[in-house]
């Protein structure tokens, strides 16, 4: 199934394509060359100060206990769907600079770039990633080991893409739903905040 971006302006193929499914084929893997290269392309984003505050701990499904394990670190809305991706990980944010130990406000920022550049290279191959805010960040730190001065902040679900149909009801109306986007004056803002986008030339 496709849902290509009904785009005002021309964007790359990958951008156009690119959405985030919630039907996943569990029988399809990924296989270990290719969930290498998402992370290379995730480690060649660009950082603050070339801090890379991210971390991804990630389950195949052929690792049933660990899989489960990061699917219970989910909330129950998302364990739904998402325990049939190919793929399932947690993302971490390191929150104070390793060069000098201060806040880093961008953390969140940075790692939210890594995971883009992971989901175009998913793209391009023919995956499909779903990125999740609802997770128990608690129950991350706990089950997945992760330390102090690091923040669970979202899931991540990779795999080959399935049929609606294979959605409970209430899933698949919201599977088939038309995209859409805010419109182009709410994102882009010529000069101050309050003036509109000119792309007139």
């Amino acid at each position: 199934m496709r849902k290509d971006a009904p785009t005002e302006h021309p964007v790359h193929e990958l951008v156009r394509q690119r959405w985030s499914p919630l039907a996943f084929d569990p029988a399809r893997s990924i296989d270990l060359p290719t969930l290498a290269s998402l992370f290379e392309a995730a480690r060649w984003s660009p950082s603050a100060y070339n801090e890379q505050p991210w971390a991804f701990i990630y389950a195949r499904r052929e690792d049933a206990k660990a899989f489960d394990r990061i699917i219970s670190c989910l909330v129950p809305g998302n364990q739904t769907w998402a325990k049939r991706a190919s793929v399932i990980m947690i993302t971490a944010a390191r929150q104070a600079f390793e060069r000098n130990g201060k806040p880093n406000r961008h953390a969140g920022h940075d790692i939210g770039q890594a995971a883009a550049w992971m989901t175009v290279q998913a793209e391009s191959v023919g995956l499909r990633v779903h990125q999740m805010a609802g997770i128990d960040p608690e129950k991350c730190r706990t089950e997945l080991g992760i330390p102090a001065g690091w923040d669970a902040l979202t899931a991540i679900a990779i795999g080959f893409p399935d049929s609606a149909e294979t959605l409970p009801p209430d899933l698949q109306a919201r599977e088939t739903a038309p995209r859409s986007r805010k419109p182009m004056s709410h994102v882009a803002h010529a000069g101050t905040f309050d003036a509109p986008p000119n792309f007139a030339g």
